[in-house]
């Protein structure tokens, strides 16, 4: 079963300000998560202290935030590097 992805503004906006490297790296990471968002290589975690929120990596450094949206929808609400996580 494949995944449709959302984004919110909040995505959008931070991943317009990434090198388009970063943007690369994170679009092939997109088709892994819609295929299976508990890929090994995406080691996906479920964040503390926030029901129904996850984060994947990109690489060491960036970290995309989404969660659920009913049972084919998969919403990405922010990407960025390792410090966006103190945002939630």
């Amino acid at each position: 079963m494949g995944y449709k992805i959302n984004f919110t503004e909040t995505f959008s906006k931070s991943f317009g300000k990434l090198t388009k490297i970063e943007r690369d790296r994170i679009e092939k990471k997109l088709e892994i998560l819609v295929i299976n968002p508990f890929h090994p290589s995406l080691r996906t975690k479920k964040l503390k202290g926030h029901d129904g929120k996850f984060e994947f990596s990109v690489n060491m450094d960036i970290r995309v935030i989404w969660e659920y949206r009913g049972d084919t929808i998969l919403l990405m609400l922010d990407v960025g590097h390792h410090g966006i996580l103190d945002r939630y």
